[in-house]
């Protein structure tokens, strides 16, 4: 009887880990996120928006783009439990995870587009969710909030360049 216990027991602990949702392990930016899958890290890219860059060495940081990461983070701050929606593509040319990120019921890139902290950006094929995000972005243009009052839309610097000055 020994030998089999053994034997099971070698099996057991030979068994794969079970799956153990997400959890938000930093947050990089307005629309990216670093999540713990419990066997490994994966940056994870959201799908449908893009906020103001705050950390792209190569771009200066755009006007709301603090904003957009802070908002991003009190949504989803570290340590909680995610759930993710893929679409057609698992990853962008970066090799970042592409997907809708969910925090209970909220629709955490809805969210910050009806709030005005992104852009609506849906690139083909990954387009499942195109017509909830329109909606609220529209909304938030409508009202003018967020990024569409402080900015005047997406893609501004915090400090444009003065036009003409010295020539």
């Amino acid at each position: 009887m020994r030998p089999l216990f053994v034997v099971m027991f070698a099996v057991a602990a030979c068994a794969p880990a079970p799956y153990s949702s997400p959890v938000v392990s930093s947050i990089v930016d307005g629309d990216t996120l670093v999540l713990d899958f419990g066997y490994r890290h994966e940056t994870v890219r959201l799908l449908g928006i893009d906020t103001p860059e705050s950390v792209d060495p190569s771009r200066p940081v755009q006007c709301f783009g603090g904003e957009a990461t802070t908002r991003l983070a009190e949504l989803a701050p570290p340590g909680t439990t995610v759930r993710l929606e893929r679409d057609v593509e698992a990853r962008d040319r970066y090799g970042r995870l592409l997907a809708y990120l969910f925090v209970e019921d909220v629709f955490v890139n809805e969210v910050l587009l009806a709030e005005g902290f992104a852009a609506l950006a849906v690139i083909a094929p990954n387009d499942a969710h195109r017509p909830t995000l329109a909606r609220a972005e529209m909304r938030a243009r409508t009202i003018e909030t967020g990024l569409w009052a402080a900015c005047g839309g997406a893609d501004v610097p915090v400090d444009p360049p003065l036009v003409g000055f010295g020539r």
